[in-house]
């Protein structure tokens, strides 16, 4: 029970937190016109994140990690 209540207040703080580092990231206005275009002009343009836009990827993609492995996890409690 108390497990379950803990992994519940973790699954909502993670997924808060990453509501607000998806909502961080630097916008990426050019590379969504390009995709409408075709993008043609930008085929093997693609550069590497540097400083605070590789940071935020990366803790975005490790937060969503975290909150899958967490709404599993809070699965296997519920229907045990």
């Amino acid at each position: 029970m108390i497990v379950e209540k803990t992994l519940t207040v973790a699954l909502i703080v993670v997924g808060f937190m990453l509501i607000v580092t998806v909502m961080m990231q630097p916008s990426k206005q050019q590379d969504a016109l390009s995709a409408l275009s075709g993008g043609a002009g930008d085929l093997f343009a693609e550069r590497k994140s540097r400083g605070f836009e590789a940071v935020m990827r990366r803790v975005t993609s490790v937060l969503g990690a975290l909150w899958f492995i967490i709404g599993f996890a809070l699965m296997y409690v519920s229907a045990h």
